[in-house]
Protein backbone atom coordinates (compact mmCIF):
# COMPACT_ATOMS: atom_id res chain seq x y z
CA UNK A 1 0.00 0.00 0.00
CA UNK A 2 2.35 2.54 -1.27
CA UNK A 3 2.37 6.32 0.51
CA UNK A 4 1.22 9.31 -1.88
CA UNK A 5 3.03 13.36 -0.88
CA UNK A 6 1.72 16.17 -2.77
CA UNK A 7 3.80 19.13 -2.02
CA UNK A 8 1.73 22.35 -1.71
CA UNK A 9 3.80 25.60 -1.17
CA UNK A 10 4.09 29.40 -2.51
CA UNK A 11 6.01 30.26 -4.63
CA UNK A 12 8.54 33.83 -5.16
CA UNK A 13 9.76 35.10 -8.15
CA UNK A 14 12.77 32.97 -7.61
CA UNK A 15 13.52 29.61 -8.85
CA UNK A 16 16.44 28.49 -7.34
CA UNK A 17 14.92 29.60 -4.00
CA UNK A 18 11.50 27.43 -5.01
CA UNK A 19 14.04 24.53 -6.31
CA UNK A 20 15.55 24.39 -3.17
CA UNK A 21 12.09 24.50 -1.23
CA UNK A 22 11.10 21.63 -3.29
CA UNK A 23 13.64 19.09 -2.74
CA UNK A 24 13.97 19.57 0.99
CA UNK A 25 10.13 19.28 1.08
CA UNK A 26 11.03 15.76 -1.30
CA UNK A 27 13.65 14.37 0.98
CA UNK A 28 10.91 15.38 3.98
CA UNK A 29 7.88 13.18 2.15
CA UNK A 30 10.67 10.36 1.31
CA UNK A 31 11.78 10.54 5.08
CA UNK A 32 8.07 9.97 6.25
CA UNK A 33 7.91 7.08 4.13
CA UNK A 34 6.07 8.20 0.32
CA UNK A 35 6.79 6.32 -2.39
CA UNK A 36 5.09 8.63 -4.94
CA UNK A 37 6.03 12.40 -4.96
CA UNK A 38 3.05 14.97 -6.98
CA UNK A 39 4.49 18.44 -7.40
CA UNK A 40 2.08 21.66 -8.12
CA UNK A 41 2.07 22.93 -11.28
CA UNK A 42 4.72 24.88 -12.91
CA UNK A 43 6.34 24.54 -9.39
CA UNK A 44 9.63 26.65 -10.15
CA UNK A 45 8.43 29.91 -10.62
CA UNK A 46 5.59 32.68 -9.98
CA UNK A 47 2.09 31.87 -12.25
CA UNK A 48 3.59 34.11 -15.03
CA UNK A 49 0.61 33.70 -17.14
CA UNK A 50 -1.50 36.60 -15.35
CA UNK A 51 0.04 38.55 -18.07
CA UNK A 52 1.18 38.16 -22.04
CA UNK A 53 4.89 39.02 -21.81
CA UNK A 54 7.32 37.75 -23.87
CA UNK A 55 10.35 37.98 -21.78
CA UNK A 56 8.22 35.22 -19.48
CA UNK A 57 9.69 32.70 -22.14
CA UNK A 58 13.08 32.87 -21.06
CA UNK A 59 12.09 31.13 -18.21
CA UNK A 60 11.03 27.93 -19.93
CA UNK A 61 13.06 25.08 -19.96
CA UNK A 62 14.42 22.05 -22.30
CA UNK A 63 14.01 18.62 -21.90
CA UNK A 64 16.45 17.02 -20.78
CA UNK A 65 18.07 20.58 -18.59
CA UNK A 66 18.01 21.68 -15.20
CA UNK A 67 14.77 20.57 -13.78
CA UNK A 68 15.09 17.22 -15.48
CA UNK A 69 18.60 16.75 -13.70
CA UNK A 70 17.44 17.83 -10.03
CA UNK A 71 14.47 15.26 -10.18
CA UNK A 72 16.02 12.72 -11.62
CA UNK A 73 18.11 12.64 -9.07
CA UNK A 74 16.26 13.17 -6.23
CA UNK A 75 14.14 10.14 -7.38
CA UNK A 76 17.33 7.88 -7.66
CA UNK A 77 18.67 8.89 -4.56
CA UNK A 78 15.39 8.45 -2.61
CA UNK A 79 13.86 5.51 -4.36
CA UNK A 80 11.00 7.70 -5.43
CA UNK A 81 8.28 7.60 -8.06
CA UNK A 82 8.02 11.56 -8.99
CA UNK A 83 5.77 13.58 -10.82
CA UNK A 84 7.08 17.27 -11.26
CA UNK A 85 6.06 20.16 -13.60
CA UNK A 86 7.71 22.12 -16.25
CA UNK A 87 7.70 24.82 -18.66
CA UNK A 88 9.16 23.52 -21.73
CA UNK A 89 10.86 25.11 -24.30
CA UNK A 90 10.65 21.84 -27.09
CA UNK A 91 11.69 24.26 -29.94
CA UNK A 92 12.32 27.70 -30.95
CA UNK A 93 9.18 29.30 -30.33
CA UNK A 94 7.40 25.81 -29.26
CA UNK A 95 6.76 25.35 -26.10
CA UNK A 96 4.93 23.21 -23.37
CA UNK A 97 2.66 22.71 -20.19
CA UNK A 98 4.30 19.47 -19.53
CA UNK A 99 4.39 16.78 -16.76
CA UNK A 100 7.28 14.69 -16.15
CA UNK A 101 7.50 11.16 -14.33
CA UNK A 102 10.82 9.90 -13.15
CA UNK A 103 10.70 6.03 -11.89
CA UNK A 104 13.13 5.89 -8.89
CA UNK A 105 15.55 6.62 -11.40
CA UNK A 106 17.25 9.38 -13.40
CA UNK A 107 15.58 8.34 -16.71
CA UNK A 108 12.32 9.94 -17.34
CA UNK A 109 9.23 7.08 -17.05
CA UNK A 110 7.64 9.94 -19.24
CA UNK A 111 6.20 13.15 -19.87
CA UNK A 112 1.95 14.40 -20.44
CA UNK A 113 1.77 17.98 -22.45
CA UNK A 114 -0.85 19.64 -21.32
CA UNK A 115 -4.06 19.22 -23.60
CA UNK A 116 -6.58 22.23 -22.59
CA UNK A 117 -5.15 25.92 -22.38
CA UNK A 118 -7.11 28.29 -21.16
CA UNK A 119 -7.07 31.68 -22.15
CA UNK A 120 -9.34 33.63 -19.58
CA UNK A 121 -8.47 37.07 -17.58
CA UNK A 122 -5.62 36.27 -15.27
CA UNK A 123 -5.03 32.56 -16.97
CA UNK A 124 -3.45 33.89 -20.61
CA UNK A 125 -2.16 30.02 -21.32
CA UNK A 126 -2.93 30.17 -24.76
CA UNK A 127 -0.09 33.15 -25.09
CA UNK A 128 2.51 30.80 -23.90
CA UNK A 129 1.97 26.63 -24.44
CA UNK A 130 0.97 24.80 -27.41
CA UNK A 131 -1.60 22.35 -26.64
CA UNK A 132 -0.57 18.84 -26.18
CA UNK A 133 -0.05 16.51 -28.43
CA UNK A 134 0.24 13.22 -26.63
CA UNK A 135 -2.67 12.63 -26.12
CA UNK A 136 -4.55 10.47 -22.73
CA UNK A 137 -1.53 8.21 -22.04
CA UNK A 138 -0.98 6.78 -18.44
CA UNK A 139 2.62 6.35 -17.52
CA UNK A 140 3.67 3.04 -16.70
CA UNK A 141 5.48 2.90 -13.30
CA UNK A 142 6.83 0.53 -10.52
CA UNK A 143 3.62 1.64 -8.23
CA UNK A 144 1.08 1.30 -11.11
CA UNK A 145 0.00 3.34 -13.74
CA UNK A 146 -0.12 6.99 -13.38
CA UNK A 147 -2.94 9.41 -15.39
CA UNK A 148 -1.26 12.37 -15.61
CA UNK A 149 -3.41 15.41 -16.41
CA UNK A 150 -2.82 19.33 -15.57
CA UNK A 151 -5.02 21.71 -14.05
CA UNK A 152 -7.47 23.30 -16.74
CA UNK A 153 -7.81 19.09 -17.81
CA UNK A 154 -9.30 18.83 -14.44
CA UNK A 155 -13.03 20.37 -15.68
CA UNK A 156 -12.91 17.72 -18.18
CA UNK A 157 -14.43 14.52 -17.55
CA UNK A 158 -13.67 13.56 -21.29
CA UNK A 159 -10.02 13.25 -20.35
CA UNK A 160 -10.49 11.51 -16.71
CA UNK A 161 -12.48 8.94 -18.65
CA UNK A 162 -9.89 8.28 -21.15
CA UNK A 163 -7.48 7.88 -19.23
CA UNK A 164 -9.38 5.40 -16.66
CA UNK A 165 -10.14 3.41 -19.91
CA UNK A 166 -6.22 2.83 -20.43
CA UNK A 167 -5.88 1.71 -17.20
CA UNK A 168 -5.03 4.21 -15.07
CA UNK A 169 -4.78 3.54 -11.55
CA UNK A 170 -5.00 6.78 -10.33
CA UNK A 171 -5.35 10.29 -12.04
CA UNK A 172 -2.50 13.29 -10.65
CA UNK A 173 -3.69 16.74 -11.31
CA UNK A 174 -0.36 19.45 -10.81
CA UNK A 175 -2.84 22.78 -10.94
CA UNK A 176 -2.59 26.05 -10.11
CA UNK A 177 -5.52 27.48 -9.89
CA UNK A 178 -7.01 30.89 -7.43
CA UNK A 179 -9.39 33.32 -6.26
CA UNK A 180 -9.64 37.16 -8.10
CA UNK A 181 -9.40 38.67 -4.87
CA UNK A 182 -12.32 40.91 -5.80
CA UNK A 183 -14.54 38.12 -5.82
CA UNK A 184 -17.20 37.99 -2.89
CA UNK A 185 -16.14 35.26 -0.29
CA UNK A 186 -19.66 33.51 -1.25
CA UNK A 187 -18.40 33.38 -4.99
CA UNK A 188 -14.76 31.85 -4.04
CA UNK A 189 -16.38 29.15 -1.58
CA UNK A 190 -18.85 28.17 -5.07
CA UNK A 191 -15.74 27.92 -7.28
CA UNK A 192 -13.34 26.19 -4.72
CA UNK A 193 -16.73 23.80 -3.99
CA UNK A 194 -17.02 23.10 -7.57
CA UNK A 195 -13.04 22.38 -7.98
CA UNK A 196 -13.06 19.73 -5.68
CA UNK A 197 -16.47 18.09 -6.89
CA UNK A 198 -15.63 18.00 -10.11
CA UNK A 199 -12.46 16.01 -9.42
CA UNK A 200 -14.09 13.95 -6.87
CA UNK A 201 -16.89 12.86 -9.73
CA UNK A 202 -14.03 11.88 -11.60
CA UNK A 203 -12.84 9.31 -9.29
CA UNK A 204 -16.84 7.81 -8.18
CA UNK A 205 -17.78 7.84 -12.14
CA UNK A 206 -14.41 5.80 -12.99
CA UNK A 207 -13.62 3.85 -9.90
CA UNK A 208 -10.20 5.33 -9.42
CA UNK A 209 -8.13 7.67 -6.74
CA UNK A 210 -7.44 11.02 -7.66
CA UNK A 211 -5.20 13.37 -6.18
CA UNK A 212 -4.71 17.22 -7.12
CA UNK A 213 -1.77 19.63 -6.33
CA UNK A 214 -2.45 23.10 -6.11
CA UNK A 215 -0.25 26.10 -4.97
CA UNK A 216 -1.10 28.54 -2.71
CA UNK A 217 -0.33 31.87 -1.67
CA UNK A 218 -1.07 35.73 -3.42
CA UNK A 219 0.62 36.37 -6.58
CA UNK A 220 0.85 39.91 -7.88
CA UNK A 221 -0.18 40.64 -11.23
CA UNK A 222 3.26 43.21 -12.08
CA UNK A 223 1.73 44.39 -15.61
CA UNK A 224 -1.36 45.99 -13.18
CA UNK A 225 -4.09 44.71 -15.43
CA UNK A 226 -5.10 42.90 -12.29
CA UNK A 227 -5.86 42.39 -8.74
CA UNK A 228 -3.46 39.58 -9.13
CA UNK A 229 -4.29 35.96 -7.96
CA UNK A 230 -5.35 34.26 -4.57
CA UNK A 231 -4.12 30.81 -5.15
CA UNK A 232 -6.17 28.58 -2.68
CA UNK A 233 -4.39 25.42 -1.47
CA UNK A 234 -6.91 22.90 -0.46
CA UNK A 235 -4.80 19.89 -2.14
CA UNK A 236 -6.35 16.61 -1.82
CA UNK A 237 -6.49 13.13 -2.13
CA UNK A 238 -9.29 10.84 -2.03
CA UNK A 239 -10.58 7.17 -3.47
CA UNK A 240 -12.59 5.66 -5.76
CA UNK A 241 -15.70 6.28 -4.54
CA UNK A 242 -14.95 9.96 -4.07
CA UNK A 243 -13.77 9.55 -0.29
CA UNK A 244 -11.52 12.01 0.78
CA UNK A 245 -8.52 10.59 2.25
CA UNK A 246 -6.65 13.78 2.78
CA UNK A 247 -6.94 17.45 2.29
CA UNK A 248 -5.32 20.68 2.84
CA UNK A 249 -6.51 24.38 3.51
CA UNK A 250 -5.98 27.70 1.48
CA UNK A 251 -3.15 28.77 3.25
CA UNK A 252 -0.96 26.25 4.83
CA UNK A 253 2.95 25.29 3.02
CA UNK A 254 2.42 21.48 3.56
CA UNK A 255 3.17 17.63 2.79
CA UNK A 256 -0.16 16.28 2.61
CA UNK A 257 0.27 12.33 1.98
CA UNK A 258 -2.17 9.05 2.40
CA UNK A 259 -1.79 5.49 1.90
CA UNK A 260 -3.29 4.08 -1.53
CA UNK A 261 -4.37 0.81 -1.62
CA UNK A 262 -5.16 0.27 -5.34
CA UNK A 263 -6.61 -3.27 -4.83
CA UNK A 264 -10.16 -0.99 -3.74
CA UNK A 265 -10.34 -0.19 -7.01
CA UNK A 266 -11.60 -3.78 -8.19
CA UNK A 267 -13.33 -4.20 -5.07
CA UNK A 268 -15.14 -0.61 -6.16
CA UNK A 269 -15.70 -1.46 -9.72
CA UNK A 270 -17.89 -5.21 -9.00
CA UNK A 271 -20.24 -3.54 -7.13
CA UNK A 272 -20.49 0.27 -9.23
CA UNK A 273 -19.70 -1.77 -13.17
CA UNK A 274 -19.58 2.06 -14.76
CA UNK A 275 -17.73 0.53 -17.59
CA UNK A 276 -19.37 -2.93 -17.88
CA UNK A 277 -23.23 -0.57 -18.78
CA UNK A 278 -21.94 2.18 -20.50
CA UNK A 279 -23.38 2.26 -24.00
CA UNK A 280 -20.40 3.12 -26.03
CA UNK A 281 -22.47 2.75 -29.33
CA UNK A 282 -24.72 5.42 -28.37
CA UNK A 283 -22.11 8.26 -27.61
CA UNK A 284 -21.45 9.78 -30.78
CA UNK A 285 -22.64 13.13 -30.56
CA UNK A 286 -19.62 13.61 -27.83
CA UNK A 287 -17.62 13.53 -30.79
CA UNK A 288 -19.13 17.08 -31.93
CA UNK A 289 -18.41 20.73 -31.04
CA UNK A 290 -21.93 21.02 -30.00
CA UNK A 291 -25.02 18.22 -31.02
CA UNK A 292 -27.51 20.63 -32.87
Amino acid sequence: MPKIALIQHSCSDNPEQNRQLIEQNIIQAADNGAELVLLQELHNTIYFCQNEDASHFDLAETIPGPSTELFGHLAEQHQLVIVCSLFEKRARGLYHNTALVFDRSKTMAGIYRKMHIPDDPGYYEKYYFAPGDLGFEPIDTSLGKLGILICWDQWFPEAARIMALQGADILLYPTAIGWDPKDSPEQQQRQLDAWITVQRSHAIANGIFVAACNRTGFEKDHSGHSTGSLFWGNSFICGPQGEVLALADDQSETILSADIDFERIEQVRRIWPYFRDRRIGAYGDILKRYAD
